[in-house]
C-alpha cells in the first residue's frame, strides 16, 4: 500500500530534477511527502503532506521544517530476542525525539546523507 502513495512521488522527483528548484523549505515537499508516508499512515501523511503544500507559497516564510512522525521504541529487552543485529546496519534515517519527555512519541526525521556515500 505504501508503494501505491510513493511512486506518484518518485515520478514528480525524477521529472522535478529537470527543473528549476522553487521550493521554499528544506527537504522539499516531495522529500517530505516521501518521508512522511514511509513513517505515518497513509491517512496522516496525506493531511500533513497537503498542508506542507499549501504552506508552500509567496505568504509563508519557508525554511527548515522535518517530519514530525509518531513513533514508539522498542523496549531494550526486545532488542535482545532479535538475531538481526549479527553485522553491519546501514542507517539511512535518524529519529530526533521532539522532546524530552520519559512517554514522548513523537520524533523529526533527519535523513543520513552520507548513507547513500556509503552504499557506492
Amino acid at each position: 500500500m505504501k508503494n501505491f502513495f510513493l511512486a506518484p512521488i518518485k515520478g514528480y522527483q525524477y521529472i522535478s530534477k529537470m527543473l528549476p528548484a522553487s521550493c521554499r523549505y528544506y527537504p522539499s515537499c516531495s522529500e517530505y511527502a516521501k518521508w512522511q508516508f514511509e513513517f505515518n499512515a497513509a491517512h496522516k501523511a496525506f493531511t500533513a503532506s497537503s498542508l506542507r503544500i499549501l504552506r508552500c507559497n509567496q505568504l509563508f516564510k519557508g525554511g527548515i521544517d522535518y517530519p514530525l512522525v509518531d513513533f514508539k521504541p522498542p523496549k531494550p529487552t526486545a532488542l535482545l530476542k532479535l538475531n538481526a543485529f549479527c553485522g553491519k546496519i546501514d542507517i539511512i534515517y535518524w529519529l530526533v525525539p521532539k522532546s524530552m519527555a520519559p512517554n514522548n512519541t513523537h520524533y523529526y526525521v533527519l535523513k543520513d546523507f552520507d548513507a547513500i556515500n556509503r552504499t557506492t
